[in-house]
């Protein structure tokens, strides 16, 4: 028997698939509308090869890999109410600051524990 959803997407490996192309339109958009996303990236890209020269096992690597994408996770996590608060108005609402500030403080986190673990590993390769 046929199942029907009203899931615009779909289910199964199409949903996937589609899933996917929603993934690369939001990377998209985010290179597109957010400089700091663009800053941050162009950092993705200049400290991952960095990391294989710091890290001294796998784990370590992973552990410098996942600081490096969680800045990324975080700035695109931020940018998403960010753009629905531009869409509902653009003067200025004391809860849509709230929120903002609570998004930059989770880029803000994730930037400070990157720092931490790449100045952990910078030290001990030279130390």
């Amino acid at each position: 028997m046929p199942t029907f959803t009203n899931k615009q997407n779909g289910i199964g490996i199409k949903r996937i698939f589609k899933a996917t192309i929603c993934s690369y339109y939001g990377f998209r958009a985010a290179w597109k509308n957010e400089s700091a996303f663009r800053q941050e990236l162009v950092m993705t890209i200049i400290l991952i090869p960095l990391t294989f020269l710091l890290s001294d096992s796998a784990n370590h690597w992973l552990l410098l890999f996942g600081s490096i994408m969680f800045v990324l996770f975080a700035k695109i996590v931020n940018s998403a109410p960010e753009a629905l608060a531009g869409s509902v108005t653009l003067e200025h609402h004391a809860l849509i600051g709230r929120a903002k500030d609570l998004g930059l403080s989770a880029v803000f986190i994730a930037l400070s524990f990157l720092l931490v673990v790449l100045g952990e590993a910078i030290f001990q390769y030279f130390y």
